[in-house]
């Protein structure tokens, strides 16, 4: 038989972007043209943590190199500063050590952080753990003392109230699952692999 085109090569695998070009040719992935899940922004390195610091997730981190995770910090976008005091969740509303309430910044970030998922398309987010705004199983008690306490972060509940799955830092693996499986799915709820 004749030698294989790279056009016949990319026929049988169009969705295979490093099948491009020369056969043995070996071209850059490219970016997807959208991310996947949004994930807060300390677990991708960035430091805007309360102490100014971060806390990565090498496999975010990649994830957010690579195009596929879209970092946000609920508390920065809210108009908290970095490095800045920190907080816990007393009830629905959320405090500062010295007796400040910081809700209405942290309800602030995590209204940004449900308007981005909706205009990317992201149905998943995976958010750091015991975290006022992030918290998606356990935060703070409130009394500043290091406890802990069953409960969701401002933007965890209302991502999660607005039906975009939330994930802890742990669970990163099933945040990417769940992404890959909703991109699958087109807007009228048929997979984008069946005809319209």
């Amino acid at each position: 038989m004749g030698e294989k085109t790279a056009a016949s090569e990319n026929r049988r695998n169009p969705g295979n972007p490093g099948l491009q070009g020369k056969p043995g040719e070996r071209k850059e992935r490219k970016r997807p043209e959208k991310p996947l899940l949004l994930v807060s922004a300390c677990l991708c390195g960035q430091a805007v943590r309360y102490d100014g610091r971060s806390c990565p997730v090498p496999a975010l981190c990649r994830l957010a190199e690579e195009g596929l995770a879209r970092p946000f910090c609920p508390e920065c976008a809210g108009g908290l500063p970095t490095p800045r005091l920190p907080a816990e969740c007393r009830g629905s509303r959320v405090f500062h050590p010295n007796g400040a309430d910081c809700t209405a910044a942290l309800e602030a970030g995590a209204r940004l952080a449900l308007s981005l998922c909706r205009e990317q398309g992201l149905t998943a987010a995976v958010l750091k753990e015991n975290s006022p705004s992030c918290g998606t199983h356990w935060i703070y008690d409130g009394s500043f003392t290091g406890r802990k306490t069953a409960g969701m972060g401002v933007a965890a509940r209302l991502l999660r109230q607005a039906g975009v799955q939330v994930f802890s830092e742990r669970e990163w693996e099933d945040a990417v699952a769940a992404a890959a499986r909703a991109s699958t799915v087109s807007l009228n709820g048929r997979g984008t692999d069946q005809a319209e």
